[in-house]
């Protein structure tokens, strides 16, 4: 059983907003067993995240690029880690990310079937997508004993990211904000332009926040730089902050705004754990799959007849399910929660 394991180890996911909701399974396991101790293989990018979770006593990183084998590091890891975990929990399902708890020779391995590692683990369960229809759920329900876990009935508590005001400090000084109240932007999507709002519908919601006295933010790593570019052209009070901060940064910066505006990302999960109001936009993927684990959200999604696809680019070659998402209708549903936190009941 789960809970009767006290030094937990647990293989984590290879993306920032999958690493995000894998806290939900942490909270689970300590609440559960607060006595446990529980450590976390995971990219070294991930730590700074891990950190900011409470639940996480150790961090393990492994120095392998995604999608690579990488067997030396795996083995020179799994060999730091015998004797020291009584069980194993495998969130990613290929055959590789099951070889560290392996080879480190943990008592109890447990994952999903997949990629023929019928030998790697000792507890193989079958994932039933209709049940587990979320990939939280999936995580969550690898840190339950098994008659509890094919339910699917049970409690997911919503990821909390802890905040540091210090830093939050240092990061207005360093890139010069302003005291005006901050919109987050994310224009990028790691997975593909099939799930990014176009950059000119991001410019001119920003433009409309600016006048309305907002200071516009707009987040994301070195690849987004260009499109942070496009977003602040000719913008007073617009910063391009892709690739000029750390991920622990985005946590605290984000934590610090009125409102964001995002893609279905990474740094959407990011800020539904730091508790910021979400305008969370949807096209090729689903907001009942992977949505933004908050009740301070609000979904935009269209749901036309070809979505979700799933697509890294658009099978049809329109992508109508984020071009036909107009700014306007963004712009009064933040203008809406802008007044409602004011105090000014309005009609849109």
């Amino acid at each position: 059983m789960a809970s009767s394991a006290k030094r937990l180890l647990v293989v984590g996911p290879s993306w920032v907003g999958d690493m995000v909701m894998a806290q939900s399974l942490f909270m689970t396991l300590k609440a559960r067993d607060p006595e446990a101790t529980i450590g976390v293989v995971a990219p070294a990018w991930s730590q700074p995240i891990l950190e900011r979770m409470p639940e996480v006593d150790e961090v393990l990183p492994l120095a392998v690029g995604h999608g690579e084998f990488g067997l030396v590091n795996r083995r020179e890891l799994a060999g730091r880690l015998k004797g020291r975990f009584d069980r194993a929990i495998v969130l990613p399902r290929s055959w590789k990310a099951a070889l560290v708890p392996f080879m480190a020779r943990i008592p109890e391995r447990v994952g999903f079937l997949g990629e023929h590692r019928y030998g790697l683990l000792k507890e193989r369960r079958k994932l039933d997508k209709q049940v587990l229809d979320q990939t939280v759920k999936r995580f969550v329900s690898l840190g339950l004993p098994q008659n509890e876990a094919i339910s699917g009935g049970f409690e997911i508590p919503k990821p909390r990211l802890t905040i540091d005001r210090d830093n939050l400090v240092n990061l207005r000084l360093a890139h010069a904000l302003s005291s005006r109240p901050a919109i987050g932007m994310m224009p990028g999507a790691e997975y593909g332009p099939a799930k990014q709002w176009p950059l000119g519908y991001f410019h001119d919601l920003a433009r409309r926040l600016i006048d309305d006295g907002f200071e516009v933010r707009v987040l994301g790593g070195p690849k987004d730089h260009e499109a942070g570019k496009v977003i602040v052209k000719g913008l007073p009070h617009a910063h391009n902050l892709c690739g000029k901060t750390q991920l622990a940064d985005a946590v605290d910066l984000l934590a610090d705004c009125r409102q964001v505006v995002t893609n279905d990302s990474g740094l959407m999960h990011v800020a539904a754990a730091v508790g910021v109001r979400i305008h969370a936009l949807y096209g090729s993927s689903s907001p009942a799959y992977t949505p933004p684990l908050t009740d301070n959200a609000v979904i935009h999604y269209l749901g036309l007849s070809c979505s979700p696809c799933f697509s890294r680019t658009c099978p049809l070659g329109h992508t109508n399910c984020l071009n036909q998402l107009g700014v306007e209708q963004v712009y009064q549903a933040m203008r809406a929660d802008q007044q409602r936190a004011s105090g000014v009941i309005i009609n849109v």
